[in-house]
C-alpha cells in the first residue's frame, strides 16, 4: 500500500451514525470530505481501491436494522458478514449478541476501517481477507448487504448462497432493488425506507428489503 490506511481513514472521515441505525457509529465520508471529490485516477495514485467502506449503503443499513430489531437471528451464533465494507452489519450482529462475528472483504483497506469502526462501538470483529465465494463457511449464519450490483459478482454469489441455504445455513441479504437481485430465490423478511445520500444513489430514500435466501421456487 502506498498510503497508511488507518491514518488515511482518520484524516478523511468523521465518526457519525448512519441515519437508519443511529445506535451505531462509523468512520464515514460526508460531502464535506475531500474523499468524495477524488477521481478514480487520484485514488489509484495513492493506492486506494474504490472506498466502499467509507459509506453506509442502503442494503447494509436495512440489514443492520433488521438484525438489531431481531437479535434472535444472531444471538449466540457465529456470524459471517460477507462483503463487509465498513463492518456495519457485523457490528450490528455483535451488538445483538452474536457469539462471534467475522467480517469478510477482499479489499485490504476494509480491515483497517472495520477495526476502527468496531472499536468505536465497543465490539470485537474478526476479519477474513480471502475470497470465500464457493467455499465452506465456518459460521452459523451469513449476512450480506448490497451485493447484487454487478452481474459477474451476482453470478458467482447466487449458486454459492443457494448451496449454503440448501445445506441449512441461513443467508440474509439486504438490498435496495439492485439490478441483479435473484428474486426467484428469496423469501421476504422486512421492508424499510432508508435515508441515503443523493450523491451515492438516485434518491434520498431507498426502499430496502431484507430477504432470506432459499432454493429456486
Amino acid at each position: 500500500m502506498k498510503t497508511d490506511p488507518e491514518a488515511f481513514i482518520r484524516a478523511n472521515t468523521s465518526v457519525m451514525a448512519p441515519p437508519h441505525v443511529p445506535e451505531i457509529s462509523l468512520h464515514l465520508a460526508s460531502e464535506a470530505h475531500e474523499l468524495w471529490l477524488k477521481t478514480e485516477e487520484e485514488l489509484e495514485a495513492i493506492g486506494l481501491p474504490p472506498p466502499f467502506w467509507a459509506f453506509a449503503w442502503a442494503g447494509g443499513q436495512g440489514l443492520a436494522r433488521y438484525i438489531l430489531d431481531h437479535p434472535e437471528m444472531v444471538r449466540g451464533r457465529r456470524v459471517l458478514d460477507f462483503a463487509s465494507g465498513s463492518g456495519l452489519v457485523g457490528i450490528a450482529a455483535a451488538m445483538a449478541g452474536a457469539l462471534e462475528v467475522t467480517a469478510a472483504d477482499i479489499d485490504p483497506w476494509t480491515e483497517s476501517a472495520i477495526r476502527l469502526n468496531a472499536a468505536a462501538n465497543g465490539v470485537a470483529l474478526g476479519f477474513a481477507g480471502a475470497d470465500l465465494i464457493g467455499k465452506t463457511v465456518d459460521a452459523d449464519i451469513v449476512l450480506a448487504g448490497d451485493v447484487f450490483y454487478d452481474r459477474a459478482f451476482a453470478d458467482a454469489l447466487i449458486p454459492w448462497f443457494s448451496r449454503l441455504a440448501e445445506e441449512g445455513m441461513p443467508v440474509l441479504v439486504g438490498d435496495p432493488g439492485r439490478s441483479y437481485l435473484p428474486r426467484d430465490r428469496l423469501e421476504l423478511c422486512a421492508v424499510y425506507e432508508v435515508p441515503v445520500t443523493r450523491a451515492l444513489e438516485d434518491s434520498e430514500i431507498k426502499k430496502t428489503t431484507v430477504w432470506r435466501f432459499g432454493s429456486r421456487s
